[in-house]
């Protein structure tokens, strides 16, 4: 059935197909006539026709075998290699948040599965994509966007194509991605949709899904009572009114999630938070009714992933426990069952820059955390980019995968002792 279904793609595959049946033509003809002969000149036509046949053959399943490469799902060396354990390495995983921290540690998960639903938080008001929002009225792109190319299968030139941002003119500061989405949008019945499209065309590895459909917008209650609405402002605050925030709330209240993303929390086998913005990427989505009752109803492994620097205008001075904090507050006690975490020295030279603007390396309270039944698990994530320091996508991932298979193991070898 396969080879029909591949035979069928193109017309080069029934040219060689029709080589290879002429090629088994050959040989029977050539096979009965050389039983015919009586000498060995007359045999030199019949198997000069068997040798045409052979490599006619031959060039069929060279073809073959190339096509089947080509349309075969990809399937990463790490999943493939198993563990003698029967222990499925494609696990379901639900990464949820937004911004840059989220689509780093994607590109890295990637490789090792491709059950991969990413849930973005839709309350940017900021930058390009607040603008198509303000514009267009469609949900912002830009989270999106980033998600759907950390993930996607494309060449590099393809890649760099849209995340270009325009330099010049009415276009100036909008990247071509956010524009490809909301032409997108354009043609589709709603959001979900254009991101689904455009996830196809590139040939996305998972999913990535709105956390709702609905247009929000993200308010922040400082710890004096003053009210910063708008994503955008949330994080630059202290440049007109300085203050630590209280907690965080979206506008309107009744707001429906998405439904795909509510069934994807629920059938998870892991539940990763971050890396990302605790205020306006992580707890926003938490902050959607339905999204919370569906992680604490999910029998899914749930982790969230540390920030390695703090952030200023959100959370300055911030110890590991007091981001979890926040996000228990958003939710409920008990929530985060294993924090990654740095444990690496910050550069000297970054560490200066970072202080500069008011933010330092996140402190690791493990007293506390383990207080808390909080298992922490440590690692040298730090990544330098642009001046920029990120998590390295490739250790992050191999953590998150090791944890997986750890919890796997211990559960398969507690269903054979029961």
């Amino acid at each position: 059935m396969k080879l029909l279904n591949l035979v069928r793609c193109c017309s080069k595959s029934r040219i060689y197909l029709l080589l290879g049946v002429t090629g088994i033509f050959n040989i029977l003809l050539g096979s009965f006539f050389i039983f015919k002969c009586s000498g060995i000149f007359e045999a030199v036509l019949p198997f000069i026709s068997i040798l045409i046949g052979f490599i006619l053959i031959c060039l069929f399943f060279w073809h073959l075998r190339k096509i089947t490469k080509i349309y075969a799902p990809k399937v990463s060396s790490k999943n493939a290699e198993g563990d003698g354990n029967g222990i499925s390495k494609d696990a379901k995983i639900v990464v949820i948040g937004g911004g840059t921290g989220l689509s780093t540690m994607l590109r890295g998960l990637k490789e090792y599965s491709s059950n991969l639903t990413a849930i973005v938080t839709v309350a940017d008001d900021g930058g390009g994509s607040g603008i198509l929002r303000q514009d267009l009225g469609m949900l912002p792109p830009g989270d999106i966007r980033n998600c759907i190319l950390a993930l996607a299968d494309t060449e590099p030139v393809m890649e760099k194509l849209l995340q270009y941002r325009f330099t010049d003119g009415m276009l100036k500061g909008q990247s071509f991605g956010n524009l490809f989405l909301a032409a997108m949008n354009g043609i589709s019945e709603n959001f979900e949709e254009a991101v689904k499209k455009m996830s196809d065309v590139l040939a996305v590895t998972g999913r990535v899904l709105p956390v709702t459909l609905q247009d929000i917008k993200l308010c922040a209650e400082l710890e004096d009572g003053y009210i910063v609405k708008g994503e955008s402002k949330i994080g630059e605050h202290n440049s007109f009114h300085k203050g630590k925030i209280k907690s965080v709330y979206l506008e309107p209240l009744l707001i429906k999630p998405c439904q795909e993303a509510i069934d994807a929390i629920l059938d998870a086998d892991m539940i990763v938070l971050g890396p990302g913005s605790l205020y306006t990427s992580i707890i926003p989505n938490l902050l959607v009714p339905g999204v919370v009752d569906a992680i604490k109803k999910s029998k899914a492994i749930k982790v969230y992933v540390c920030n390695v620097m703090t952030q200023p205008g959100e959370t300055e001075d911030y110890t590991v426990w007091e981001h979890i904090r926040a996000i228990e507050k958003h939710s409920y006690k008990g929530l985060v069952e294993y924090c990654i975490v740095n444990s690496a020295p910050i550069p000297d030279d970054l560490k200066k820059k970072y202080q500069e603007e008011g933010a330092a390396a996140v402190v690791i309270d493990s007293d506390v955390l383990e207080r808390h039944g909080i298992k922490v698990l440590y690692d040298d994530f730090v990544c330098i980019n642009n001046n920029y320091i990120r998590h390295d996508t490739k250790k992050l991932a191999k953590v998150i995968m090791d944890l997986w298979e750890s919890k796997c193991y211990c559960g398969r070898n507690m269903e054979k002792v029961v």
